[in-house]
């Protein structure tokens, strides 16, 4: 198991797993299985309407199969339909999303990586990098890792909470989901490594932000729990108003 650790920018470090190469392999089948149900509308379908509108439907097709992976990385968080079966996504090194220059700039060295080199230049650098990554992921300052902990969530977290419960600290509602999202990774890589140091890190951030002083018998790791319990709660009552 290859892991990579990015700092964030609320100076915690996180491990992600490095996606692997047979996932990346299956992934990329997934994603042209996606286009077999269209090639075969163009080989038995389109062609009894028009001429015309065989000709539209291959380039619609054509400009959809170039433009897959740019578009679907950019719009569904780093994931195609093959990525997302197989739980891998691309993120950028500072465990940010990529911003759409760093897609793009993948997406381009796709024609390096599959294209000019048949596919060999994406699996040797694949396989050599520190990180798992291809041509494309070297220049963009991003790379592939699995989505799914080896800890389950619902093991660590709580989704959802009772409609009577109280929320022990009200302030979580100042939180984002994307401040829930960081404190979920954090919990998770202490389950898998037994890293206390960043759950305890994170712990200090979110009480300074949140101008909060727990209860002293409370430890760092249950008061992020609570934290997240407390947010999962305020956002579920916000919805249902």
């Amino acid at each position: 198991m290859e892991i990579i650790t990015v700092h964030t920018a609320q100076n915690i470090d996180i491990d992600y797993e490095i996606g692997g190469l047979g996932e990346r392999i299956l992934a990329r089948l997934l994603d042209y299985a996606v286009f077999i149900p269209f090639v075969i509308a163009a080989m038995f379908i389109v062609p009894a309407v028009t001429e015309y509108a065989s000709a539209v439907y291959a380039i619609v097709m054509v400009v959809l199969f170039v433009f897959y992976d740019l578009l679907c990385e950019a719009f569904f968080n780093g994931q195609s339909v093959g990525k997302l079966v197989m739980k891998i996504r691309v993120i950028s090194l500072d465990g940010a999303r990529p911003k759409f220059s760093q897609y793009l700039l993948r997406w381009l060295f796709r024609m390096v990586d599959f294209g000019i080199t048949g596919g060999l230049g994406a699996l040797i650098t694949a396989a050599m990098s520190e990180n798992g990554q291809r041509i494309g992921d070297i220049v963009a300052g991003t790379v592939m890792v699995r989505t799914e902990p080896r800890t389950k969530m619902n093991n660590i977290v709580f989704n959802n909470t009772e409609s009577t419960y109280q929320p022990v600290f009200s302030q979580a509602g100042e939180l984002n989901d994307g401040d829930i999202a960081l404190i979920h990774d954090v919990i998770a890589n202490y389950f898998k490594t037994g890293n206390n140091s960043i759950v305890f890190a994170m712990a200090e951030k979110v009480k300074a932000h949140l101008v909060i002083t727990p209860p002293e018998r409370m430890n760092s790791l249950v008061f992020l729990q609570t934290i997240i319990k407390d947010y999962s709660h305020i956002s579920a009552q916000a919805d249902a108003l």
